[in-house]
């Protein structure tokens, strides 16, 4: 048996894809992990799909130089602007966050209407409902830009001040007030009646709003977060490739933001992650 104790690449246009991160951590306790948020550019949603393949070839190239021996493009919108671009011009495994969100949703619904909650240009690309339907042409998919729902999260996180260990609550809490659920009522409610039985969350920040999106859409519709969904198939592609660390080995986190306020991403970044994020690394995206 081979291994590989070089690190995972994982990147997003921002805080979301610490969702990602999070549970590659837990799923591969003992692989290091070097994390990359385009915070100068984000949100990416409502920019030109052209644009955004430059700034994930670029991201993409920035983590080669750094040795990973994967990627994960943990950005939904990213993923369907650059993935296929990223595949062709870089000869590791790059996976993004769709298709494994696409094939838990296809297998959870049992009235086959799914819902995709997403950004604005994740939605217009079209890529959840061709992945969804490749899996199974009989599935309804209903489709709705949410773009207010990324502010919402990460504004609850600069609300939810107080220790980490009471961060579940607090942010709970934060994200169940009055004008946050007339939002989301309004995003929402459509879906609501047209009967969904699965909700996607097509955006690496909805994961943090589950609480506020499962009350307005009901506890009868299931959420899928691809964040767990990825993490399985990182593990499954290095055991595969023969790449898993070391047994024993002990993992090293890196973070770095294209945003020169690091003090605010590692703030955002240990409450998310549970956990100290040490040094995060100013790294303009040039």
């Amino acid at each position: 048996m081979q291994f590989d104790d070089a690190p995972i690449g994982i990147f997003d246009s921002g805080f979301g894809g610490l969702t990602v991160a999070r549970e590659v951590i837990k799923a591969l306790p003992e692989e290091s992990v070097i994390f990359y948020g385009d915070r100068a550019h984000c949100p990416y949603g409502p920019r030109d799909p052209e644009e955004v393949k430059g700034f994930v070839l670029k991201i993409c190239q920035w983590l080669v130089n750094r040795n990973v021996k994967m990627i994960v493009i943990a950005c939904n919108t990213a993923t369907a602007a650059g993935l296929e671009a990223a595949q062709q011009a870089f000869d590791i495994p790059i996976i993004g966050v769709v298709e494994p969100g696409a094939r838990a949703a296809a297998r959870a619904t049992r009235n086959r209407r799914v819902g995709v909650i997403a950004t604005k240009g994740t939605v217009e690309s079209g890529v959840y409902t061709k992945a969804i339907r490749n899996i199974d042409a009989g599935i309804t998919v209903f489709s709705t830009a949410t773009p207010r729902f990324v502010e919402i999260a990460e504004l609850g996180i600069r609300m939810a001040k107080g220790p980490i260990e009471n961060y579940t609550s607090l942010a709970s809490k934060v994200y169940i007030r009055p004008e946050f659920q007339e939002i989301a009522q309004d995003y929402l409610d459509p879906l609501r009646r047209s009967e969904i039985d699965t909700l996607v969350l097509g955006c690496t920040h909805f994961p943090l709003l589950k609480a506020l999106i499962g009350g307005v859409v009901g506890s009868h519709v299931k959420l899928i977060s691809s964040a767990k969904e990825v993490s399985l198939d990182c593990k499954d592609l290095l055991t595969r490739r023969e790449a898993l660390a070391q047994p024993g080995h002990i993992p090293i986190y890196q973070f770095a933001s294209s945003d020169p306020d690091v003090e605010e991403f590692a703030s955002f970044g240990e409450r998310v992650l549970r956990m100290s994020l040490g040094q995060v690394e100013f790294a303009p995206l040039g």
